[in-house]
Formats: structure tokens, sequence, C-alpha cells
């Protein structure tokens, strides 16, 4: 079998080393034989293999043809001629402060130009020196100009979002520096620029008018991730291997796979979803005998983590965000960034209809599930409470106590804010939710009976567990509820144990202050 690479994002490297690749060359061969539109803009989710396109286009710019031997681009009519090409990847620059950022993006700037032909000059800023870069390289080719690879622009902005007056500074900055391009457009062959989001009131969108967002349109929906095919037919092996040491048969395994990692959509039209990338790869390179969280497990994206902390994420219901506008999705106001439009943009929350103008989002997997109901347990904590993951596992083993214990613990940690004089049983459902979901609980809140509503109902294949909460009432209250609206009665042919479990809340203190649970 053909090795999976867990950790490169450079082609070349990739293709040298004999790792599994996936043709996608075919998008790129379009994308550069286009001379009309020839100023691009592509964003996708962290991790999604914006380095692996962006390096690509590097080599096939370059005339390096021997490394697509084989690929569908190499039985196209591409002349193979060499450009120069100024390659930026600004995911790594320092953001601590304004100081620190000046310095690296000039370190990163000088390092990246003097990789071409073009001399750095010292005596003026970077941005004048790519400006310079430019001009000279293109002079130098015959005046058929450059082609400009920009990968991760955002990421500096993106890393300083706790503090919104640095992130404004540094998007000034930068605005400067890619302003450079608004009058030399004639001598570019070919832009593309990658990043997680679009800030869109980042000069470079307002400079270059002609710049186009692919980040939607049909015909790219698919070029970066997996459909089922491009899975089927590049990891057979691995997939059969896997499904073996899962005890799984072929057709499970693969229906498994999906509900776990394919579910991201990227156009209007095109309705095909795709896997994430890394989530296959990081899956099938260490083959453990159960699926699990992998995308989150190589970070967040720091614009969502520097900037959900100042949202109440109690308000969100993923799984029901409806008839949601463009103007919503949009990032342009960097201090008033709204909680759907980040949670689109990173990757957790894609499209699942479109009509009359409006979206209709939702959670595409059920790694990002997990992943993002522990994220809005933490933000509602206000401060890391990884070790609730535990807390599924207590509830599933039936260990009460302990798992009471722990729950008693996370309420205490959750913050309200300072103008909710008192606290809906609502708002501490949801946190319940939060925690369950993350737990790989399916739940549903207020699920809707005959008579009446439960507050929550997780299942699991261990049970089924009905939760009843009160504020500033008893338990004894939860009990009876659940008793005489029969809360349990539509669960009782799943041939599962039933578990019925009251929350009691303290109003002044907003506490859990007590808790039990009965076997139906």
């Amino acid at each position: 079998m053909k090795p999976i690479a867990t950790s490169t994002s450079d082609f070349a490297d990739l293709i040298k080393n004999g790792g599994i690749y996936v043709d996608k060359t075919a998008y790129f061969h379009r994308l550069v034989s286009n001379r009309t539109n020839n100023l691009l803009f592509l964003s996708r989710p962290r991790r999604f293999g914006k380095s692996l396109t962006i390096t690509a286009l590097k080599e096939i710019f370059s005339g390096n043809r021997e490394l697509f031997e084989g690929l569908a681009i190499s039985k196209t009519d591409w002349s193979w001629e060499k450009w120069p090409v100024i390659h930026f990847e600004f995911a790594d620059v320092d953001t601590t402060s304004i100081e620190s950022f000046e310095r690296e993006f000039a370190f990163h700037v000088k390092g990246r130009l003097s990789k071409t032909d073009y001399v750095y000059d010292e005596s003026i800023s970077p941005a004048a020196n790519f400006g310079m870069a430019i001009d000279s390289l293109s002079e130098a080719n015959n005046g058929n100009g450059v082609v400009v690879l920009i990968d991760e622009y955002d990421a500096p902005v993106s890393h300083a979002l706790d503090d919104i007056a640095k992130a404004e500074a540094i998007r000034s900055r930068m605005g400067s520096f890619f302003s450079m391009m608004k009058t030399r457009t004639g001598a570019i062959r070919f832009l593309l620029m990658t990043g997680v989001s679009k800030f869109t009131k980042m000069s470079v969108f307002s400079c270059l008018n002609n710049i186009v967002d692919i980040s939607m349109d049909e015909e790219y929906a698919t070029m970066l991730g997996y459909t089922e095919e491009e899975l089927e037919e590049n990891f057979e092996e691995h997939l059969c291997e896997h499904a073996i040491k899962m005890g799984l048969t072929y057709e499970d395994y693969r229906a498994e796979m999906k509900r776990w990692y394919n579910g991201f959509r990227f156009s209007l039209d095109c309705v095909t979803t795709v896997y994430n990338p890394i989530s296959i790869a990081l899956t099938l390179f260490k083959k453990r005998k159960e699926f699990s969280a992998t995308w989150s497990s190589t970070g967040r994206a720091s614009s969502l983590m520097n900037s959900l902390k100042r949202w109440d994420m109690l308000a969100i219901d993923p799984d029901k965000t409806q008839f949601v506008t463009e103007q919503e999705l949009d990032v342009t106001n960097l201090a008033d960034l709204k909680p759907i439009g980040m949670l689109y943009q990173t990757g957790y929350l894609t499209i699942k209809d479109y009509a009359d103008g409006l979206y209709t989002l939702s959670v595409p997997d059920e790694e990002v599930r997990r992943d993002l109901n522990l994220l809005m347990t933490s933000v509602a904590a206000e401060k890391d409470v990884s070790w609730a993951a535990s807390l599924g596992a207590k509830l599933r083993g039936g260990a009460f106590a302990d798992f009471f214990l722990g729950l008693k613990s996370l309420y205490a940690a959750m913050a309200y804010g300072s103008t909710e004089s008192t606290v809906h049983e609502n708002s501490y459902a949801r946190s319940l939710s939060f925690l369950l979901a993350g737990c790989g609980f399916r739940f549903s809140m207020e699920d809707v009976q005959a008579n009446g509503r439960a507050d929550v109902v997780a299942r699991h294949v261990n049970g089924i567990y009905i939760f009843e909460l009160k504020v500033g009432e008893g338990v004894d209250k939860a009990f009876k509820q659940i008793r005489e609206k029969g809360y349990a009665t539509p669960y009782l042919a799943s041939g599962l144990p039933i578990y019925l479990i009251g929350l009691s809340f303290d109003p002044a203190t907003r506490q859990l202050v007590d808790y039990a649970f009965l076997r139906e």
C-alpha cells in the first residue's frame, strides 16, 4: 500500500516520497488556463488542502513537469513554461505585539522575495519591495508577468482577534502590503490567495475589484476535500484493512465513516459533499478500532477561538440554523463578528440547503459535531473544561455519582451575563445538550410528545436518558412531571435501559444543587 502523509503540505515532497496524492490537477489546469479571470480568491476551513494546492500550483508554474507524471494535467496541452513565482505563506507570522508582527512580517517577506531573482532593498518597506519585485520580475520575463501565490492571507489578523485594536492595526498594515498589486494587475499572470475567512474590508478586496472569489463556485466545489469516488479510488486497500480491524462489513464501515467525516458542502448549486482530507489521513494512518475526532486534534482556527469568547454561545443551536442571509455569513467588521459567519467560515457549519436567498446551515459531520459541542461548553464556561468529555463515559457506564459530581462542577464554571437577573431552565438544558453531543450522545431538546415536551432526551447504545430540569424546585417535581406526562413511554419498545434524571438549580446562585436518577 502507498503510504499516507499526515503532516506534509508540500506537493513536491509528497510526490517525491511516494505518498498518496488525490489528483486535483484537472481543476488546477482549469484555473491556470483562464487568462480572463486570473486573479482569484479561495476560502476553505483549516487543514483542508489549501497549502497543498498552493504548492502544486507553484510547481506547475515552475515548469516541473516530472512531478505531475500520470496526473490529469500531464495529459493536457499545458506548455510547462517557467514563470517567476512569488510565494507567501503567512500562517506562522507572530502577532504577540504590533512590533513583533512588523519584525516577523518583514523577515518573511524578505525571505520569500529573496528566493526569486529579485534583490531585496533594505532601505524600503516590505510592501514597497513587493511592488518592485512584481515590476522587476515581470520585466525580466519580457513583460509577460509574474505568478503570485498567497497562502493563509488572513492568518495574522485572525491570530489577533482577541485584541481588536491590534487586529485592526495588523489589517491596516497588511492592507498596505496587498495594495501594491492594485496598479500592477497587468504585470500579474496569475494570482491565487487562500484563507479561512474572507475579511472583505481587507484592502485587497477593495483595491482589486476584479479579483474573483471562487469559494462557492460550482465548478470548484470539490477541488479541495475528497468525494466518495476519490476516497474509494485512492484509499481502497487502507479502507479494507481498517474495516477488518474494526470488525465491520465493508458497507457498514463506509457508511459509518461517511457519518463521521463527510458532510462539507461548498456550493449552492453542487450538492456533492466532501471528506476533510486530514480526517481521512489521520484515521487511515492510525487505523484505530473506533472512529474518533481527528481534525480537532490538530488544533482549532485562531479566528474562531479569539472571537467566540465574546458571544453568548447558549443562543446558538447548530442543528437549527435556518433563514441565514448572505450578510450574516460575511465577516466585515472585526469589532462585531457574528457567530454564525465565523462558525460557517471555519468549517463548524456548512450548507444544508438554499432557497429564496436564504441558507439553512448544519454541522457537517459527527467529528465536527462532537468538537463543536465541547468547544461551546468550554466557551460558555469561559475556561478549558476539556475534562468534561469524560462525563459521557461515566453516564454510559452507570457511574451516576461521579457523573453528577462532574456536572455540578461544570455548571459552577458557567458564566452568565451580569445583566441576567434570572436564568431560564432552557439555558441550563442547552449547556447539558452541548456536553451530551460532545460525548457522543444523540439528543433532542424539548422532545415533543403527545402530553408535553421533555427537556432533554439523550440516546446511546447503552440506554436512553430522560432529563427534566427545574429552577427553584426540587427533583421530586421533576420526577413527578416525567411520570405524569409519560415522557418514557415512546421509548419503552426500544429494548434499551431507560433512566429518568432530575436536576435542580438554585436561581440565586445559579448552581446545580440537587440531582437524582431512577431506572424505569
